[in-house]
């Protein structure tokens, strides 16, 4: 716990008189106290000029169901705004390829689909974030952390978080994303073979999301994960479900919660994702105009 202070007051200092931080504040603020819940026809008129990532030192949140896509517009964002991505699943699974007590100790919880204990999370989160400051990194964006107020309880006493983006999908997609995920034995590359094409009801939008299929030399190399099993999946919802709303409510009542529904896949929810966040991504507009 005292590695943690340690590491994350230097990191709040260097950040709070960045650009980004008030003009996040300000946008989050507006929504009364309740944090912005933004429809996806619908945003708020920007009140500042929109900047560019070099301007930008945030310290931001992911929140959102396992199968989600934290980390996939996690990592998005990490590059657009050059602050380090750090994924707690991430940090588990680099403990679980060592050997030792507690890898074995995780490897039982995870093939169980039981969420590891706050101690554990908060150990591994403040070892990376001691080797990132011996790196010179500054600003973060979390994802996966924190999943209870206990964990929010610690970020607050020690840092300010200024957005907490909460990702939101329907639990029937999830669960066929999640089972539908595929890892390469040799490159570890995550793929998902899933195709998931669902019509509106009564005049509401649809949802398409293509899968993400794996180049020729890996095709013959995928794997399942160990916990992507339908009795597995099903059972991380219902816990995520129970101890997800109590967070949601303590960033919520700070007036820094941003809810976003996935309108669909990648190509459709980046864009928006970027809007909802008054960002602009140079590089995607030139792959769309080309």
């Amino acid at each position: 716990m005292a590695a943690l202070h340690r590491v994350l007051r230097p990191l709040a200092a260097a950040a709070t008189a960045t650009a980004s931080r008030r003009a996040f504040c300000a946008l989050v603020s507006d929504a009364g106290g309740r944090g912005p819940v933004i429809p996806l026809k619908h945003h708020p008129e920007p009140s500042k000029q929109q900047q560019q990532p070099e301007d930008r030192n945030v310290q931001w949140v992911f929140l959102g169901c396992p199968g989600v896509g934290k980390g996939t517009y996690a990592s998005r964002l990490s590059h657009l705004l050059g602050v380090p991505h750090i994924a707690t699943g991430d940090l588990v699974r680099d403990e679980l390829a060592q050997s030792g007590s507690l890898a074995e100790q995780l490897k039982e919880m995870v093939n169980q689909g039981k969420l590891v204990p706050d101690e554990i999370i908060i150990s591994l989160l403040s070892k990376r974030l001691e080797n990132g400051q011996l790196k010179g990194e500054s600003g973060f964006i979390l994802d996966g952390f924190p999943r209870t107020i206990k964990q929010a309880e610690i970020l607050e006493d020690v840092t300010d978080i200024d957005l907490v983006i909460n990702l939101k999908l329907r639990e029937d997609v999830l669960v066929t994303k999640c089972l539908g995920r595929r890892i390469c034995s040799q490159c570890g590359g995550n793929f998902n073979i899933a195709s998931i094409n669902i019509d509106g009801e009564n005049g509401g939008p649809g949802m398409y999301m293509a899968p993400l299929l794996p180049p020729p030399h890996c095709a013959s190399k995928l794997i399942t994960r160990a916990d992507d099993t339908e009795e597995v999946v099903k059972e991380r919802l219902r816990i995520y479900s129970d101890m997800s709303q109590p967070v949601e409510g303590f960033y919520r009542a700070r007036g820094k919660l941003l809810e976003f529904n996935l309108p669909g896949g990648i190509s459709e929810s980046w864009p928006k994702l970027l809007e909802a966040l008054n960002l602009e991504d140079h590089c995607h507009k030139q792959r769309a105009a080309a």
